[in-house]
């Protein structure tokens, strides 16, 4: 027994050893990344001839979703770049454009996920500035997605791994359909809209498509897909209806090359070259020269190369300013977090940028399918109170701007979309669920007693009273009112003009152009030139106005950017650090959780069928 006390007392000491020294390692690891992020960087110099490579991933945004910054410290390498932010491609490929020191263009798409027409649009004319430049463009991927494929089609030479695919499928909106469901569940579902076409209900009261639905979306996805399209046999010099033809015959285009993909696509004219990764490397090493250190062509990243465009723009500050905020995501009531756009923080923000005597003019960027209405209000009031104090507001619509997104867009002096813009849906919605036929079935049954009709009136478990659903639709038709009275001050006509082009349509910008529902067709830096013109500035600087991070947060992102660096070299998956910063996580976890707590209002003014493809 004593032999066996020593041991268990020798391995209980051992684990107290590991386990203070594992704490140790924790420690000393925070120390070092600390003292790396205080330490000044040594400042790099921009080369002096090189190619610069645009490799987006994840999904485009305008904007970058919050993530707080331990969270950042944490994350896996590999998934630390889930959005790119399209001015940032934008400006980086501009400025390349005219910059003597940039040859050429390499667009790396394999870890582009999507975006919507719109962006892909704006990162599209940048590229096609850079291509007048006279400078080389080249796209590599192993496949291409739709969304890949249109920006790789402004690209000189499009190559392609000769195992690889082209997915080119065209444009659909496809839901599931949930009224034979709902009728075996017993689940009664009350809906309660204004406008013919605010079909995002449709699935709770039918088992298929209404013909409205069909008919509406037929038109907006047609008018998207013929841009798409029309744009990339352009680029290409392909005939009109070429893309149409090779995903409508595309049995008979792998037939004619025994199934190979990528040799039809070759044949079909979508791609230019293909080639394995060695090859790959080999044609871009001898075109573009060697890069010794990391044995690859030789190219500048986007990211960096916007960071020396940035530096230079430091050294020769402009006093004039533009300020541009942007309004990304769900409208929600209160403070929220980028990614979403809350009333008090977008109002906070614009009230800065009314206030801040250098911001001669603002531009609010709108990609939001909206949400709250009272938000909304909030937010297009605080918009109102900008203009009439003489400061120029304009809105730039990004991919979606609808509904409540487009209820902010009228207090503005002037509305601009893209082409491929999804606006409008001017309607309002409301549904209830009620489970009391499902209880009844099971022998559960509600009774009681209330001072009112209304006491109780909102259970689920209760029938909706004739009441309730009176108040509710004479609510959801106040709003709808409300909706058309601003829109038609806001675009200079009638409320009964604007209910015939409302009713829940949703339009592309281009028909909205047509409409009225928008003043001009253009992309941001269109937007952004339009309002300096309107200030009447020759020269001025575009500032971001933005929610700033506090000072503990500061110092966390910036830890997180020298974490990150410290992984790229040094963390391999499933290496010791790796599994330290693992063990990091979870002795941090708790500090995560006091981040960002809301609880928005429960009315909402949203197109929920506004999903840009």
């Amino acid at each position: 027994m004593s032999f066996i006390r020593r041991i268990f007392s020798l391995f209980w000491r051992l684990i107290t050893w590991l386990r203070v020294g594992l704490a140790n390692l924790i420690f000393i690891l925070l120390i070092i990344i600390v003292i790396a992020a205080l330490y000044p960087e040594e400042e790099r110099q921009m080369p002096t001839s090189i190619a610069l490579r645009v490799a987006p991933s994840g999904f485009l945004v305008d904007q970058y979703s919050y993530i707080d910054p331990l969270t950042q410290i944490m994350r896996p390498a590999e998934d630390q770049q889930v959005e790119t932010r399209v001015r940032d491609l934008v400006e980086a490929i501009n400025s390349a454009a005219s910059d003597q020191r940039i040859t050429a263009l390499v667009l790396e798409l394999g870890e582009l996920y999507g975006g919507g027409l719109s962006k892909l649009q704006e990162v599209g004319t940048a590229l096609a500035a850079f291509k007048r430049s006279g400078k080389p463009v080249y796209a590599l991927s192993d496949s291409y997605t739709q969304d890949q494929y249109y920006l790789a089609s402004f690209a000189d030479e499009i190559i392609m791994h000769p195992m690889g695919a082209m997915i080119l499928t065209g444009y659909g909106s496809y839901r599931h359909y949930y009224k034979q469901a709902l009728d075996k569940l017993a689940l009664n579902m009350h809906v309660f809209r204004a406008g013919e076409y605010k079909d995002a209900v449709e699935p709770y009261l039918r088992n298929t498509m209404s013909e409205a639905s069909r008919e509406h979306n037929s038109r907006w996805l047609g008018e998207l897909w013929s841009s798409y399209t029309a744009n990339i046999e352009q680029q290409r010099s392909l005939e009109a209806g070429s893309i149409d033809d090779y995903i409508n015959r595309m049995d008979t285009h792998l037939a004619a090359h025994q199934g190979d993909s990528a040799a039809a696509a070759q044949a079909a004219g979508i791609v230019d070259t293909l080639a394995t990764h060695p090859q790959q490397q080999q044609l871009l090493v001898t075109r573009l020269g060697r890069d010794k250190k990391h044995d690859g062509y030789r190219a500048l990243d986007y990211r960096h190369y916007l960071a020396f465009v940035q530096r230079d723009k430091l050294l020769n500050p402009v006093p004039d300013q533009i300020g541009l905020l942007v309004a990304r995501g769900m409208i929600l009531d209160g403070e929220q977090p980028q990614g979403s756009i809350g009333s008090e923080t977008l109002a906070q923000l614009i009230r800065e940028a009314r206030d801040d005597d250098a911001i001669k003019a603002v531009v609010v960027r709108i990609d939001s399918g909206g949400g709250s209405a009272f938000a909304s209000e909030v937010i297009r009031q605080e918009l109102a109170a900008t203009r009439a104090s003489g400061k120029p507001i304009l809105v730039s619509m990004g991919s979606v701007a609808a509904s409540g997104g487009y209820w902010i867009a009228m207090g503005a002096d002037e509305v601009w979309a893209t082409p491929s813009t999804i606006t409008g849906s001017i309607g309002v919605f409301s549904a209830f669920p009620t489970l009391d036929t499902s209880l009844d079935k099971l022998g559960i049954h509600s009774d009681g007693v209330g001072t009112t009709e209304l006491a109780g009136a909102l259970r689920i478990d209760r029938p909706l009273s004739p009441l309730v659903a009176n108040l509710l639709q004479q609510s959801v038709d106040s709003i709808y009112q409300r909706f058309l009275n601003l829109v038609a001050q806001a675009r200079d006509s009638t409320p009964e003009q604007i209910d015939r082009i409302g009713q829940g349509r949703v339009w592309t910008g281009s028909s909205a152009k047509q409409l009225g529902l928008v003043d001009e067709l253009g992309q941001l830096e269109d937007v952004i030139a339009a309002a300096a013109d309107r200030a009447g500035l020759d020269s001025y600087e575009v500032v971001e106005v933005h929610k700033p991070l506090t000072p503990a947060e500061q110092i966390i992102k910036r830890l997180s950017g020298k974490l990150l660096q410290v992984r790229t070299h040094l963390a391999a998956p499933g290496s010791q650090l790796e599994l330290l910063l693992g063990l990091a996580s979870q002795q941090l976890q708790p500090l995560l959780q006091l981040l960002n707590s809301n609880d928005p209002r429960s009315v909402y003014a949203h197109c929920l069928d506004c999903v840009t493809p």
